[in-house]
């Protein structure tokens, strides 16, 4: 059920005052040797007017710190529905809606959450819409990998992998690797074998399950899904996971289709990475709304 990695966070604590900085407790500082201004304020011997002190630096606010149970009610829900074998879809409702409301903070928050998805997403749709308008075998060659040109999609994309997500060490660009991996086992599913005969019709479906994949792997991974009891039973297990996803699904192929009708200009490389980020948004806020909706029913 996507990337269930856990982060327990930076060890140990540092303090607001570091140890080493005087807090004046141990006597104040020698004066000057060239006899001018003294360190305690006070006039020189000549009587010359003391320098005004400078102004303090005004307080900075402290950061808010996000709550460390903010995931509770999400998890609780989501395990609920999970040991329910995927039947209690009310606290599946309530588990997705919490889990942007409360835990993210809402669906601009969320979004924010999915850097290297939204990145990758953006490099995939950026090379796709260059296939399909210039020839695989041109975008290929942009990118050194004209080897691949005439091979099946699947090997395409495994040799696209380092350019859409390179593979790195945090768990957010795990999520987009495993995002984009999962995407590649879809396609033939999907229908979508012939890299050179690409429609606009599948670079949105290769889209649509690609951020499926990746808010799937980072909601899974944010509340925790090693703490979930799943179901014994591997079909029970199976439909809970296969329900999750296709409520995700729903909530982003929603949102792609209203950003597509509200894009009057062809996307363009600058435009790619607005357009993504504005679909990851809007299809938090239409999970939030689905999720409500099914936990009230």
């Amino acid at each position: 059920m996507g990337t269930s990695s856990s982060f327990g966070g930076a060890s140990g604590a540092t303090p607001l005052v570091p140890s080493w900085l005087d807090d004046g407790a141990g006597g104040g500082a020698a004066p000057p040797s060239d006899g001018t201004q003294p360190a305690d304020g006070t006039p020189p011997a000549d009587g010359t007017p003391a320098p005004s002190a400078p102004a303090a630096p005004a307080a900075q606010p402290t950061p808010r710190l996000a709550s460390s149970d903010r995931y509770t009610s999400a998890r609780s829900n989501l395990t609920r529905f999970a040991t329910s074998g995927g039947s209690d879809r009310r606290s599946l409702g309530r588990a997705v809606s919490q889990y942007v409301s409360t835990a993210s903070g809402g669906s601009r928050q969320a979004a924010a959450r999915m850097g290297s998805s939204r990145g990758s997403a953006a490099k995939l749709v950026n090379f796709l819409s260059d296939a399909q308008a210039n020839g695989a075998r041109e975008a290929l060659k942009s990118l050194n990998l004209e080897a691949l040109a005439g091979r099946p999609i699947e090997e395409v994309f495994i040799g696209l992998a380092d350019y859409v997500c390179p593979e790195g060490g945090t768990i957010d660009e795990g999520i987009a690797r495993d995002a984009f991996i999962e995407t590649i086992a879809d396609l033939s599913n999907a229908g979508i074998t012939d890299i050179d005969g690409l429609t606009t019709e599948q670079i949105q479906t290769v889209f649509e399950l690609y951020a499926t994949h990746a808010i799937e792997a980072r909601l899974c991974n944010d509340i925790g899904l090693k703490t979930v009891r799943m179901p014994a039973d591997v079909g029970a297990a199976q439909r809970v996971q296969s329900q999750l996803r296709d409520f995700i699904q729903r909530g982003v192929s929603d949102a792609l289709n209203t950003a597509q009708r509200d894009t009057s200009q062809p996307l363009t490389i600058d435009r790619t990475l607005t357009f993504v980020t504005s679909v990851y948004q809007s299809a938090f806020a239409i999970l939030q709304t689905l999720g409500d909706a099914e936990a009230d029913k």
